[in-house]
């Protein structure tokens, strides 16, 4: 069963189904609670049902399609649960479902098997063996769900009182923007793999030609066009930009920082391709020692 791709698909999508009937059950029997809490601690719920599902396989990548699964599921489900219907709603969710669906899907694309998990947690593993389970369950499940969760929140209340006006048009723009950007850098990255018989080769075409991250990029913009979005309906709650802000700040000083250690140590030539590029931005940048 673990060599199996099929196999394989099949025990999360199972996994993931459960998770998905325990999270909304959990925010049903919570009608008392303000609509915040009630979706963070069936998130949560979610999730640790989902790493548990991780334990039982040996692989802590079961949960890395939840960071673009659950947002569909949460956003989708609130908009039922307001039963309310209208052209700026029906954009968010148009947004979510284009950005969550594409990342999935890239998330099928690369799935191997049950035997393989995502090189960072073998790193994790192989340095603190003892404390593992503790860092699989609060800074790779738990965390990203928090992370993911604050930048829901001006989607969630965007819902609550949807509308559409020019501002609502700007965020729904950036964040198709943001999804395509995404897309057309793993479209980019999976042509290049496919193409090169050398593993450790760098990408230096496309956007990758002058970004390192131009993924990342798409990543972090979409969660301001949401924010954005939001802004349409209830400036008010301008202090909700904590998600976007954390999503932002966690790319910048864990994501990219790893990332850019792993390919120094794997990839030859990575020095001088990291003085030409920007970690985000896909524009020329003058060559100089270090920097972003």
């Amino acid at each position: 069963m673990r060599k199996s791709r099929a196999a394989g698909f099949v025990a999360i999508a199972v996994i993931y189904a459960a998770a998905g009937i325990i999270g909304v059950l959990t925010f049903i029997l919570l009608p008392d609670l303000h609509i915040f809490l009630r979706v963070l601690i069936g998130d949560a719920t979610a999730t640790v049902f989902v790493y548990l599902g991780g334990v039982a396989l040996k692989n802590v990548s079961v949960y890395d399609p939840y960071w673009s699964v659950a947002p569909i599921v949460i956003l989708t489900g609130i908009a039922w649960y307001t039963e309310r219907a209208d052209a700026g709603m029906i954009l968010l969710l148009i947004a979510v479902w284009y950005w969550g669906v594409r990342l999935t899907c890239n998330w099928a694309y690369t799935f191997t098997n049950l035997e393989k998990q995502d090189w960072r947690y073998d790193h994790f593993k192989q340095r603190f063996p003892r404390i593992f389970q503790l860092i699989s369950f609060f800074g790779i499940n738990m965390f990203p769900t928090l992370v993911v969760y604050l930048c829901l929140l001006p989607g969630i209340e965007f819902l609550k009182n949807s509308t559409l006006n020019a501002i609502t048009i700007v965020g729904f723009i950036i964040c198709m923007a943001a999804a395509t950007l995404q897309l057309i850098a793993d479209v980019q990255m999976h042509r290049f793999r496919r193409g090169s018989t050398e593993k450790d080769r760098l990408i230096r075409e496309g956007l990758w030609k002058n970004s390192r991250h131009p993924n990342y990029l798409g990543e972090i913009l979409m969660w301001w066009g949401v924010y954005i979005i939001m802004l349409s309906a209830a400036p008010q709650m301008w202090f909700l930009l904590a998600g976007p802000a954390v999503n932002t700040l966690m790319f910048f000083f864990v994501s990219i920082p790893l990332a850019d250690r792993h390919n120094r140590a794997t990839r030859p030539g990575f020095d001088e391709y990291y003085n030409e590029t920007r970690s985000l931005l896909p524009v020329k940048r003058m060559k100089k020692q270090g920097g972003p």
